[in-house]
């Protein structure tokens, strides 16, 4: 059983898969308070769900084989993991966002982890499990940074310096309303810098604050 915010189909807005149809399971629950979370209403709402009610959804979707589970933090609740195999027994792609403060060591090596670095502006930037590091698969894996500010910008860099993390597919990514896109973009391109900027392209495309996109 799990507790379930929304099933839906949308378009993929973030991640190196931005721009693809993508089947989202947003689940409920998160242990985290960040200053700029768009999605709180994940924090206490939810309904409970069979692992074959969530897959009788998600296959209403086909032939979308693309599967996201956010939330929330979705490793909060230990039946993701029965949610995940049984995906993977139906041949979906599944990707799974985190945020980086939950041991991800028996996430299975097929899905696609797309971990959150919580920077200064979050409040939570002391959260993150460094063991996590060692987890993330640098062939497939993502590592996302999410900034408000110059000092966000500066501190993600330090970080990825510190640990060495070059090599991974790196994410940064504006907080709507506060960092505008094209700044960022000029300080990468100042920089000279390998990461990939994401823009949040459903905010582009609905209204920022509609959900179910």
């Amino acid at each position: 059983m799990l507790s379930v915010t929304e099933i839906f189909l949308s378009i993929q807005g973030e991640s190196t898969y931005a721009g693809l149809p993508c089947i989202f399971i947003r689940l409920s629950g998160c242990n985290l308070r960040c200053s700029y979370c768009d999605s709180t209403y994940t924090y206490g709402e939810g309904t409970d769900y069979t692992i074959d009610k969530i897959l009788e959804e998600v296959t209403s979707y086909a032939p979308i084989k693309l599967v996201e589970i956010t939330g929330g933090e979705p490793l909060l609740q230990n039946d993701v993991y029965e949610l995940i195999s049984d995906l993977r027994d139906r041949d979906y792609s599944i990707l799974l966002e985190t945020n980086g403060t939950i041991d991800i060591a028996h996430v299975p090596y097929y899905v696609t982890s797309i971990v959150d670095v919580k920077c200064p502006s979050s409040g939570c930037s002391d959260c993150f499990v460094l063991s996590n590091l060692h987890e993330i698969h640098k062939d497939h894996d993502e590592i996302k940074f999410v900034l408000s500010d110059k000092q966000d910008y500066q501190w993600a860099l330090a970080f990825l310096e510190k640990y060495h993390l070059w090599e991974h597919k790196i994410l940064f990514s504006c907080v709507h309303g506060s960092l505008e896109p094209s700044t960022l973009a000029e300080w990468i391109i100042q920089d000279k810098i390998p990461v990939r900027l994401q823009i949040q392209l459903h905010k582009l495309l609905w209204h920022p604050d509609k959900r179910g996109v």
